[in-house]
């Protein structure tokens, strides 16, 4: 759009959508960009999300050494994981026990909704998460960092 004036100057990746307007018009146009990838912090390491769309979001976990995800589920999120480096501990729950199973590089897994599951990082590990966009749907039901509600 020629000769639109930004109104709006951006910050970081997670500022609220950013704002237009055409010169000499009353029209102001809202558009929600995300700049990609960005980086969430997280106790145990951060999360770079690189894609994110209606239909699938991309990520990569880098999980620090010794330290572990929340045991937990997801009730619509569907994702796949694949380690990029390092070593984890995979924690199933199968017939009410919880199973490990060592993973290292060029591993992968599927963790279909209901699955409750947990990783830890033996090593510093790195792990390529695909998966639906439902980022908002984690049923913690254990976690290392009082985030449990």
């Amino acid at each position: 759009m020629r000769n639109a004036e930004w109104q709006y100057e951006r910050r970081s990746a997670i500022d609220p959508p950013l704002q237009f307007r055409i010169p000499h018009s009353a029209l102001r146009i809202r558009v929600s960009m995300t700049e990609l990838p960005y980086r969430v912090a997280k106790p145990w390491g951060h999360e770079l999300i690189w894609a994110r769309t209606d239909r699938y979001v991309g990520k990569i976990l880098h999980i620090e050494p010794g330290h572990v995800l929340s045991l937990q589920y997801h009730n619509k999120k569907d994702e796949s994981i694949y380690v990029l480096a390092g070593e984890i501990i995979l924690r199933l729950q199968r017939d009410g026990a919880l199973i490990e199973r060592r993973m290292a590089q060029g591993a992968a897994f599927h963790i279909e909704p209901k699955l409750i599951h947990q990783f830890e990082a033996v090593t510093a590990a790195d792990l390529l998460e695909a998966s639906t966009p439902e980022l908002d749907d984690v049923v913690r039901l254990k976690d290392r960092y009082g985030r449990v509600p």
